[in-house]
């Protein structure tokens, strides 16, 4: 009976597993009330900037639409101003001057200013091609002093204007007009450096004049025609171009062999 009575004690007290763990109680209910924070902070940061976000978003996607269609017009716009330009050539070549010169007087005021500079150039050499010089000249004139057209553009209508004015200009100013130009290495050096050594011989300095042909004659990425005239008027300043170019080679020769001399003696 004693037995029975202590079985059924042992039988009724709870294990360790069946009760229920203060620390689980304590984190599970934490976590709840860090969740109800979480949502009640975020709730507030809602209420009180929500509207400025949703504002931001909005103005963001508003503002890369903008970009999309100012890049799409751009677009647009670039290809209808080519077929401009396209047309007021095909006017010139048909033999329509006047048709011509008026496209390219339109595009003088575009907006990109690499059809601007080359459609102002177009007029001046229409000018040219009809010996109304001056006005070429004063045409040019405006590109050059264009500063918001490009270098390039700004440079070649340098040169074309010194060359239709070269007769008239005194020697000195051609050289001086050239001189930013007229440099071995300068994209530029063949045309300016021709005119600028037939200012020296009109100078009586062919002293000068002879070594810039000769620059000309020898630079290979020139134009044929350029070197082949530059080269004469070498020679006629007794410069002998071919000889030079040999003895340059032969000196480079000698330089390589002594240089691949010196690194077998080192090895």
């Amino acid at each position: 009976m004693a037995i029975n009575i202590m079985e059924a004690k042992l039988a009724k007290t709870p294990s360790p597993t069946d009760i229920p763990s203060k620390n689980n109680g304590d984190e599970a209910f934490l976590r709840e009330v860090d969740e109800a924070v979480r949502q009640s902070d975020f709730q507030n940061f809602m209420k009180k900037y929500g509207w400025w976000l949703l504002g931001l978003i909005i103005l963001g996607l508003a503002a890369f639409g903008a970009y999309i269609w100012q890049a799409n017009e751009q677009e647009k716009a670039n290809g209808l101003i080519a077929e401009q330009y396209v047309t007021a050539l095909d006017k010139l070549q048909g033999g329509d001057v006047a048709g011509a010169t008026k496209g390219f007087e339109a595009l003088t005021k575009a907006e990109q200013p690499g059809y601007r500079a080359l459609s102002m150039m177009m007029i001046a050499n229409i000018y040219a091609g009809e010996k109304q010089t001056a006005k070429a000249v004063a045409q040019y004139d405006k590109v050059i002093k264009d500063e918001s057209l490009p270098q390039e553009f700004r440079n070649l209508s340098l040169i074309r204007q010194t060359t239709l004015n070269f007769e008239v200009m005194k020697p000195q100013a051609v050289v001086d007009a050239m001189k930013d130009l007229a440099k071995p290495g300068n994209p530029w050096f063949g045309s300016a450096g021709e005119l600028t050594a037939l200012a020296y011989m009109k100078m009586g300095k062919e002293d000068l004049a002879g070594p810039i042909f000769a620059q000309i004659a020898q630079q290979k990425d020139l134009p044929e025609s350029l070197r082949g005239r530059a080269g004469q008027m070498a020679g006629m300043l007794g410069i002998d171009v071919i000889q030079e170019n040999d003895t340059k080679n032969n000196a480079q020769a000698n330089a390589n062999g002594s240089k691949d001399s010196a690194t077998k003696e080192s090895e």
